[in-house]
């Protein structure tokens, strides 16, 4: 039984704890860590961890649970890589959520102390762990839909004035970013999870509804990739209804989640006939039904593949590397709409948006905080966007 310590107990770690309640017995969680311990106490109570002792710091959390195998980080971002550096400098397996850490240098520590210490190091990216995302991206990797031409990510999310009240929300150096850092960081884990990495992206970013926050509340971005291909992503927490949507056009069809296909069918004059090919829709249909469900889905799932990565001795779906890539993507955009730029991917080692500190001293801030809320009320396991599994059977 590998046993499990979660450090930072806000909102986010109710999906932790019942992903790894839902493991049953591959796993315990031994320890429970917050800055302020009564949250820890709370989710101890409220899950039943009887046997799990509560810490206010993780330094003497790892110096007590000598016996602890994995430290799952769900704290806020600007923390990230320091605790996982340390739970992996004295061996412990490390999960931490998104985004994977306050710059691309602070993810090349991480990569180098996971290179280290032999150990598993694993970055949330729960949308692969959906049904929607997992058929998407099997019908992409079937070919049937031919060559990508264009992809349209609507990451679209809605937060009310007050979500920014919280003390270490809407800062630079806190957060680390917006909404194209903390919400749309799912999609364009999933994009380039599908598509690949870009080698050019331009952005703009704007805050157009949160006067108590520094960053940005709404970005759109342009990926150009090396087969010419290009993704629009629109990053934002102004949407109401949070209609989210991934849709791929290939030459020969359009797929998408929620799932839809369309495949048109050229006339003698170039004009699309009225007729679909439906021959290929079918195919692509029969691509999307076999694909079988997930066991697990959201948190649960990569836990579940974390864990099996652990016990198997194999590499996790999302490792450090595709964490970093998320954020180098991410940066990318901050980078082109600070500088009003097109910037080339990879960014280098000496690109000051690369280093720590980089970003902050840079960034616009659109407003000035005007308040700072220690704790919200608990809400249980925060809203993880629409179920875009419509359309597609079990």
């Amino acid at each position: 039984m590998l046993r499990v310590a979660i450090v930072g107990t806000g909102n986010i770690s109710h999906n932790h704890i019942q992903g790894y309640q839902a493991m049953g017995e591959r796993c315990q969680i031994v320890a429970l860590v917050d800055i302020y311990p009564e949250k820890a106490e709370e989710k101890k109570a409220r899950y039943g961890l009887h046997q799990a002792r509560v810490y206010s710091n993780h330094q003497q959390m790892l110096e007590e649970e000598r016996e602890l195998d994995i430290v799952d980080v769900c704290t806020p971002p600007y923390v990230h890589a320091e605790i996982s550096i340390d739970a992996l400098n004295v061996g412990k397996h490390v999960l931490c959520e998104k985004p994977m850490a306050a710059s691309l240098e602070e993810c090349d520590a991480m990569i180098a102390a996971q290179k280290a210490s032999g150990k598993t190091l694993s970055i949330i990216a729960q949308n692969r762990f959906t049904d929607a995302f997992w058929r998407l991206k099997t019908a992409v990797d079937s070919g049937l839909a031919g060559k990508i031409c264009h992809a349209q990510v609507d990451s679209f999310w809605w937060r009310g004035h007050c979500y920014y009240d919280l003390w270490w929300r809407g800062t630079w150096e806190k957060e680390g970013g917006g909404c194209t850092l903390n919400h749309a960081v799912h999609h364009i884990d999933a994009i380039q999870w599908m598509l690949g990495f870009p080698t050019e992206v331009v952005a703009m970013m704007s805050n157009v509804a949160h006067d108590n926050a520094e960053v940005e509340d709404l970005s759109a971005a342009i990926f150009k990739y090396s087969s010419g291909a290009l993704t629009q992503l629109t990053a934002s927490v102004v949407h109401h209804g949070e209609d989210q949507k991934i849709v791929i056009q290939g030459e020969k069809a359009r797929i998408s989640a929620p799932w839809n296909v369309f495949a048109s069918q050229s006339a003698d004059n170039g004009f699309p006939q009225e007729t679909n090919n439906t021959a290929l829709e079918d195919k692509l249909e029969t691509v999307l039904r076999s694909t079988p469900a997930l066991q697990w889905t959201l948190h649960t799932g990569q836990i579940d593949n974390f864990l099996r990565a652990i016990e198997q001795q194999t590499a996790p779906l999302v490792d450090g590397l595709q964490g970093k890539r998320s954020l180098e993507l991410i940066t990318a955009i901050y980078k082109s709409a600070i500088t009003r730029s097109v910037v080339t991917l990879p960014i280098a080692e000496d690109d000051a948006f690369y280093r720590t500190g980089g970003l902050i001293a840079l960034a616009p801030h659109f407003h000035e905080k005007s308040a700072s809320v220690a704790n919200f009320s608990e809400v249980g396991a925060i809203p993880l966007g629409k179920n875009l599994d419509s359309g597609a059977s079990a």
